[in-house]
C-alpha cells in the first residue's frame, strides 16, 4: 500500500472541504424551519416507495399517482387500526380512574355530588370571593397572568402553523414519489461526470444499508411487540395487547420503548386501586416482563437480526442521533442515519479499505 504524502495543495483542499461542510451545516441550521418539511417529505417518500412500487408494478396499476394515493390510504388504515386497538382501552382506563377518584372523594369527604358541593361552597363564600376579586392583589395577579394567556395563544398559533407544515410535508411527499427515480438520479447528476461513478457507488451502498436497517429494526420491533403482548397477557396486566403494540411501535427507534415505563407505572397503580392487589407486586411483575424482553432483545434479537442486517451497533446510532440532533435540531434527527451511514461507508471503503467493491458487487448494484 502506497502512502500518499500530504502536500500543501492537498491540505488546502481538505481545509476548503471542511469549510464548505461547516457552511452547509450552518445554512441548514439557519433554514431548518423551512427545510424540515422537505426532508420529512423525503423520509416519508423513502419509506413509502416500496409500497408505491408494489401497487404500480406488482398489481400492475398504470397510474403512479393512483399508486401513491393507495399507499397513503394503506398507511393511514394501518395507523388507524393500531389507534383503534389502543385508544378505546386508554379511554376506558381513564374513565375507570375518574370513577375511582370520585368514589374516593365520596368516601373520604362524604360528598354525593362534586358539582353541587362546589355550588354550595360558592354560595356560602360569595362575599369573600367578591372581596378577593375586587382587591388590588387580584388585579395584579390578572395583569401578571395575561402575558401567559397570550403565550398560550401564541403556542396555539404555532400548532396551527405545524398543521399547515404537515400538509406541506404531505404535498412534498406526493410530488417526490411522483418522480422518485428521476429525482434520485438527478441528485447524482449534480456532481461532475468524473465523480458520478463514485457518488453512484456511495449512494448504492447507502441505500443498501438503509434498507437493511429499516427491515432489521422493523423485524426487531415486531418481535418486541409480540413478546410484550404475550408477557403482559400472562401476568394479567391492563391493556396487555394495546401496551404491547404501543411498545412495539416505539421500538422502531432503538431504546425509545423505555419511555413505556411511565404508562406501566400508571396502569400498575390503577390496577392496584381497582382490584386491591399489592401495588409493588403488580409493578414488579410488569417490570419483570420488561426486563426479560429487554434481555432477549439485547442478547438475541438485536445481535442476530441487526448484526446480520448491517453491522451498525445501536450505540453508534444513538450517538449519531445525539450529535446530529445537537447540531441541527429535529432536522438533524432525520438526516442522522443517512449521513452516519455515508461517513462509515466512506471510511471503511476508502480509508481502512475493509470493504473494497468487487466486480460482482458492482454488477449487482448496476442491476438494482
Amino acid at each position: 500500500m502506497i502512502e500518499k504524502t500530504i502536500t500543501f495543495d492537498r491540505f488546502v483542499r481538505w481545509l476548503l472541504g471542511a469549510l464548505l461542510v461547516a457552511i452547509i451545516l450552518a445554512t441548514m441550521n439557519y433554514l431548518s424551519s423551512v427545510l424540515l418539511p422537505f426532508f420529512v417529505g423525503w423520509l416519508l417518500a423513502y419509506l413509502l416507495y416500496p409500497i408505491v412500487k408494489f401497487f404500480q408494478y406488482r398489481l400492475h396499476l398504470k397510474s403512479r399517482a393512483l399508486s401513491i394515493i393507495l399507499a397513503f390510504i394503506t398507511v393511514v388504515a394501518a395507523i388507524s387500526g393500531v389507534l383503534y386497538i389502543i385508544v378505546p382501552q386508554m379511554i376506558d382506563q381513564f374513565d375507570k380512574l375518574g370513577q375511582l377518584l370520585t368514589a374516593y372523594v365520596h368516601k373520604t369527604a362524604h360528598i354525593t355530588s362534586i358539582p353541587n358541593a362546589i355550588e354550595d361552597w360558592v354560595a356560602q363564600n360569595s362575599y369573600e370571593i367578591e372581596k378577593v376579586v375586587r382587591s388590588k392583589d387580584f388585579s395584579t395577579a390578572v395583569q401578571k397572568t395575561m402575558p401567559h394567556v397570550f403565550s398560550m395563544l401564541s403556542k396555539t398559533t404555532h400548532i396551527v402553523i405545524s398543521v399547515i407544515a404537515s400538509l406541506i410535508t404531505l404535498i412534498y411527499t406526493f410530488f417526490i414519489l411522483l418522480d422518485y427515480e428521476y429525482l434520485t438520479e438527478g441528485v447524482i447528476k449534480i456532481f461532475p461526470k468524473k465523480n458520478r461513478p463514485f457518488v453512484r457507488s456511495l449512494a448504492a451502498d447507502m441505500a443498501t444499508q438503509l434498507n437493511s436497517y429499516v427491515r432489521g429494526q422493523g423485524l426487531v420491533a415486531l418481535c418486541i411487540g409480540i413478546l410484550f403482548c404475550i408477557g403482559f397477557t400472562i401476568i394479567g396486566f391492563p391493556m396487555a395487547i394495546g401496551m404491547g403494540i404501543m411498545i412495539g411501535v416505539m421500538s422502531l427507534i432503538p431504546y425509545v420503548h423505555s419511555l413505556a415505563l411511565i404508562p406501566i407505572l400508571f396502569l400498575s397503580l390503577l390496577k392496584s386501586v381497582d382490584t386491591g392487589q399489592n401495588f409493588w407486586i403488580i409493578l414488579a411483575s410488569a417490570l419483570g416482563v420488561f426486563l426479560i424482553v429487554q434481555l432477549i432483545t439485547d442478547m438475541v434479537l438485536t445481535p442476530k437480526i441487526m448484526g446480520k442486517a448491517m453491522g451498525l451497533n445501536p450505540a453508534v446510532l444513538l450517538l449519531s442521533l445525539s450529535v446530529w440532533g445537537a447540531l441541527l435540531g429535529f432536522l438533524g434527527l432525520i438526516i442522522a442515519l443517512p449521513l452516519t451511514t455515508i461517513i462509515l461507508i466512506y471510511y471503511q471503503r476508502y480509508v481502512t479499505k475493509e470493504h473494497e467493491p468487487t466486480l460482482e458487487d458492482t454488477a449487482k448494484k448496476s442491476e438494482n
